[in-house]
């Protein structure tokens, strides 16, 4: 496990490294979760127009539903496994860029942006990918920008990305097969 750790740590160094002040405020834009509010709303207009009112008022809940269960997990890990953020580990923080203003919380493991947004790129690339099929490429890309960003802000090490995003992409599946359920079941 220590060795694990260890490369996870150099691979994080060496990703974080990468940065440059140039391309620091696009990594800040890609992290920020109110820029992406508008995929949001284009994915809310998509979903409108395929699905209709009805099915798109179940899908809003669902994916609220969605969030907060990523979002809850992702807390029940970062408090279970007690894992410092990169900016918190003293060992760490001489040889790394923090890019943001503040580090975030003491513990990261694993990342709840790079979680949530693969969730959302599953659900929806499920969901519309049939009528859309250059909808997942898009936001496949959106989603491992907003997971990267989480590294090269400083706040997560590599390992705490790629959890977060296995997870996400295993709840995104689980809420897509939930939200079919639900309307078969309630035949909406």
């Amino acid at each position: 496990m220590d060795t694990l750790i260890d490369y996870d740590q150099q691979l994080f160094l060496y990703l974080n490294g990468l940065g440059s002040q140039s391309y620091d405020a696009f990594w800040m834009f890609m992290t920020n979760k109110w820029a992406s509010i508008p995929l949001y709303v284009f994915l809310l207009i998509l979903c409108i127009r395929t699905l209709k009112w009805k099915k798109t008022l179940v899908l809003l809940v669902i994916v609220a539903l969605m969030i907060g269960v990523t979002d809850q997990l992702a807390n029940a890990f970062k408090y279970g496994f007690e894992r410092l953020r990169p900016c918190h580990e003293e060992n760490i923080m001489p040889y790394m860029r923090l890019v943001k203003s503040y580090c975030g919380g003491q513990f990261g493991y694993f990342s709840a942006h790079a979680s949530n947004s693969l969730a959302v790129v599953t659900f929806f690339s499920i969901l519309l990918s049939k009528n859309y099929k250059w909808l997942p490429f898009l936001l496949v890309i959106w989603g491992i920008t907003v997971a990267y960003s989480r590294i090269y802000i400083g706040v997560h090490y590599p390992l705490d990305v790629i959890t977060g995003m296995s997870i996400g992409i295993i709840l995104g599946f689980f809420f897509s097969k939930l939200f079919r359920f639900v309307l078969k079941r309630f035949s909406i």
